[in-house]
């Protein structure tokens, strides 16, 4: 399975000064990544004298992709936790515990359910909503998921050579 995490925007402020510098740990069972840091970028420009700082704080650009090894049908099958991928969007600090900004969680079972029938599945772009300690929410996040069934493309090789 692969996730792209592709941006968000509307992200709870944290930092009494200057903007949040936000990250991502994105969970799927046991399998954990982090993300890059969205900072600020800054463009400068030699025709025209100025600086322009980019959007990261609570609108911070990714576009990074992370691969997870998918086992389905789980054991036990009914187990529902075995179906979701957790993201959990922190603020970087420097020299204080980094702040918890919210959470979103995707529920996967139908897209795996759809990738084994058809080899391959794509879940476009979708918008999350980032939900905080307190469950208000603050802010969305953009997420792509592709699930590809491995085992299911092997046996269908074997059967074809045959």
């Amino acid at each position: 399975m692969e996730v792209i995490l592709v941006d968000a925007k509307g992200l709870q402020h944290t930092d009494f000064l200057g903007k949040i510098d936000p990250y991502v740990m994105i969970q799927y069972r046991n399998q954990k990544y982090t993300s890059k840091t969205a900072r600020d970028i800054i463009l400068t420009s030699s025709s025209i004298d100025c600086v322009v700082k980019v959007g990261q704080g609570s609108r911070p650009v990714w576009n990074e992709e992370f691969k997870f090894r998918v086992e389905y049908p789980t054991t036990p099958a009914r187990d529902d936790q075995n179906y979701k991928v957790f993201l959990q969007i922190m603020d970087r600090d420097s020299f204080t515990q980094d702040d918890y900004l919210g959470q979103t969680t995707i529920y996967l079972k139908e897209l795996f359910e759809e990738g084994m029938e058809k080899g391959k599945v794509e879940l476009g772009t979708q918008k999350y909503r980032v939900v905080s300690s307190d469950g208000t929410y603050h802010g969305e996040i953009q997420v792509a998921i592709t699930f590809t069934a491995m085992g299911r493309l092997v046996n269908k090789r074997l059967s074809t050579t045959k």
